[in-house]
């Protein structure tokens, strides 16, 4: 299949020079003995999934619904309350990405099967205490789960090529996976493949005859290439007052670095990197839809999406030409509720940062006058409060 030895190299190198970082030596054992053995493993099984699952041939993905938009501003309430149209879309759940293949999804559920029958669900008891030991303590953050439904390009950490280890090292600017476009073009074919191969396994382990939907900030910077691969997927893209949301990733990204260990001195240029990728995160989406104006599409507000979600949700089946069916209006009336009910208080403020309302005001100009948001001295935002989802 494939592992990405460039990324791979980039992160050795990386850790090897950081002699002060507390987390070096572990980190190093992990690069160093634990991922090349991971992902010859998930490659190895991949290839088998071909042999134990003849029907893995045939598989198809067809009009795929592609959510994507700049992180914080929707995109997890969008693919949650799509994702309730259980009867319709397939998903990732963020247990099932790090089985990328199918023999390991079967291998996992039968130990959760014999789990069950033989020790009385003892080991899912220990999986949903580290869960939450792991997660709860930045659910105020994101809410984060291994039973959640997530952000399905982390299913690439197989091929050395996920946004995780973006958190794990402060290297954003040295690797960049966001701009897909600028890649050479057989190294993006082989990406796009094997993202395209991951979905296809998800389809035939508990997706048969549905659609697969998908959410990731980080694709906002694929939706070319994701439309080279996949010619009839549909795009949902989410926006949000870049003064709410910009300084709200920087916020959660910087969070995560500090809590691994690094100074800010250390992550200060990627930090930077992911200022710029903000930007783009508005206009890339915008100028490859412009350019193939016959995709299926719809651009959300998220003021819309909080405010009224069920309507909202109507009205992107439409645009996207999906039937809205009363069965799942009656679900989504349910959840609804239970969104509304949810609330966070995450705090930020974009006086914390080298970037400022001004510029981006100045910089996304053409996207504040067509979604009429509010500028500098009409409101203050001072947390974020998405309901739980992000």
């Amino acid at each position: 299949m494939y592992f990405d030895f460039q990324i791979y190299y980039q992160a050795l190198s990386y850790t090897w020079v950081q002699k002060t970082w507390p987390g070096r030596r572990r980190m190093l054992v992990r690069l160093l003995m634990l991922e090349p053995v991971l992902g010859l493993l998930q490659n190895i099984f991949l290839v088998l999934d071909y042999l134990f699952f003849p029907a893995l041939w045939r598989q198809k993905v067809v009009a795929p619904v592609f959510i994507v938009g700049h992180a914080r501003s929707g995109t997890t309430l969008m693919h949650r309350l799509m994702a309730s149209d259980e009867e319709r879309f397939s998903y990732f759940l963020y247990w099932e990405m790090f089985f990328p293949s199918l023999t390991l999804k079967k291998l996992v559920r039968g130990v959760g099967w014999l789990d069950e029958k033989l020790l009385q669900n003892a080991l899912y008891r220990r999986l949903q205490a580290w869960d939450e030991r792991t997660f709860a303590p930045f659910r105020h953050m994101h809410d984060m789960s291994l039973w959640n439904p997530e952000e399905d390009q982390f299913v690439m950490n197989g091929a050395f090529v996920t946004q995780q280890w973006a958190l794990n090292l402060p290297l954003m600017h040295q690797i960049d996976l966001f701009h897909l476009s600028d890649l050479e073009p057989g190294r993006r074919r082989r990406w796009l493949r094997f993202y395209k191969e991951c979905v296809k396994r998800q389809l035939l382990y508990r997706g048969r005859g549905k659609t697969h939907l998908s959410k990731n900030p980080i694709m906002s910077g694929w939706v070319e290439g994701l439309l080279e691969a996949f010619p009839d997927a549909k795009i949902v893209v989410m926006l949000r007052n870049p003064v709410e949301c910009i300084p709200s990733t920087l916020k959660l990204v910087e969070v995560s670095w500090a809590s691994k260990g690094w100074s800010r001195e250390d992550y200060l240029p990627a930090l930077r990197a992911l200022t710029e990728i903000s930007f783009n995160s508005f206009d890339l989406p915008r100028q490859a839809l412009a350019a193939h104006p016959n995709v299926p599409h719809a651009c959300v507000d998220y003021r819309n999406l909080t405010g009224a979600p069920r309507k909202t949700v109507e009205q992107v089946y439409e645009a996207l030409g999906i039937d809205f069916s009363p069965e799942f209006d009656e679900v989504l009336e349910t959840q609804e509720e239970k969104e509304k009910s949810h609330s966070s208080q995450f705090e930020y403020s974009i006086d914390d940062y080298e970037v400022g309302a001004l510029e981006i005001e100045s910089r996304l100009a053409s996207h504040y006058e067509r979604y009429d948001w509010p500028r500098v001295g009409e409101g203050e935002v001072a947390s974020d409060t998405e309901g739980g989802s992000k």
